[in-house]
Parts: structure tokens; C-alpha cells; sequence
């Protein structure tokens, strides 16, 4: 070959390298997009606030919302309502949410940038660009409950998720299956 075709197609080879790299790593689907959660999830009201709850058990909705298995990758998202109900505004900045199974274990709760940590490593990512990793990490966030502002006549509800690590007990290990 000529050095004006080796030239050529290593450039080529670099445009198309860099292009590969330049998205998110999974394509979570805008927050924006989320259903109302159906009328018959669990629900409770206390001091002016009603909260409802519902957990993502398949992971064909997860799979939908983050391209990804979240079960698979040790990770339970409940996604919650709250809903405001008083005529004065209501601070949730201090609001803390525990999640207990039917044995009264308390399951830990992840932060969003935790969940997707594990998200990345049950899936064995490990050669990506920085740069799509911050924006799946956004993408992610996205889909956390908002606690920072309070709940008011103006802003009556807020959707978002909590995730928590999951249980597995040692005998009954997840593991990956190769297709």
C-alpha cells in the first residue's frame, strides 16, 4: 500500500474509534417520559404528605428505563409519589426512607452515582469514555427523588426513585448468564 492509503485509512480508523465513544454507555430514556404510577400501589399520608410507592420487580421495566438489568446487577428501584396535601409548604429535605423486607431486614439504600457504579461493574464495563460515563451518570440521576426543594401549593407532586442494594443470600448467588 502507498503512504497516502495507510494515511487514509488510519484516519479513517480514528474517526471511527472516537465517534464509538462519543455517546452515553446506555441509553436511559428521558425521566420526562415516566407514566403516572397506577392507582393501585401502595400508599400512606402523614403531616400534609401522601406517599406511593412501587417497586420495578421485572427487568423488562428496567430494561426499558436504563438499558439495563437492574436486578441483575444487585439493584432494586422503588420508584415513589409524594404528593402535597396541606395548604403549608412542606420541608422533605430531611426525609429518610428505609426499606425492609417481609423478615424486617432493613435493605441499604444506594445513592444514584452508587447504583450506577454497580449497574457498570455487574456488567463488566470497563473501557469507556469518561465523558459517557458522566452522562449516563446524569442520565441516572435523573430518575432520583428530589429532596433538596419542599413540597408547595405550586409544586404538588414529585416522581423519582429510590435504589437499594439487593439481598442475595450466600447459597443463592446471582450469576451471569452467557448467551
Amino acid at each position: 500500500m502507498s503512504t497516502r492509503q495507510v494515511l487514509i485509512l488510519s484516519l479513517a480508523l480514528i474517526v471511527l474509534a472516537t465517534s464509538s465513544c462519543a455517546g452515553t454507555l446506555y441509553k436511559v430514556r428521558p425521566a420526562l417520559d415516566l407514566p403516572p404510577l397506577a392507582e393501585n400501589v401502595k400508599s400512606a399520608s402523614a403531616g400534609g404528605v401522601a406517599l406511593r410507592v412501587a417497586p420495578l420487580m421485572n427487568d423488562e421495566d428496567t430494561q426499558d428505563l436504563f438499558e439495563a438489568n437492574l436486578p441483575l446487577s444487585g439493584i432494586l428501584a422503588v420508584r415513589m409519589e409524594l404528593v402535597f396535601e396541606s395548604g403549608v409548604p412542606v420541608e422533605i429535605k430531611r426525609a429518610r426512607f428505609r426499606l425492609r423486607d417481609g423478615a424486617g431486614k432493613e435493605w441499604k439504600l444506594l445513592s444514584a452515582k452508587e447504583a450506577s457504579s454497580r449497574v457498570l461493574k455487574a456488567n463488566e464495563v470497563f473501557a469507556y469514555n469518561p465523558n459517557s460515563r458522566k452522562q449516563f451518570e446524569k442520565d441516572f440521576a435523573a430518575y432520583a427523588l428530589d429532596l433538596k426543594a419542599p413540597l408547595s401549593a405550586s409544586d404538588r407532586s414529585r416522581q423519582g426513585s429510590c435504589f437499594s442494594r439487593l439481598r442475595i443470600s450466600n447459597r443463592w448467588r446471582a450469576r451471569k448468564v452467557w448467551y
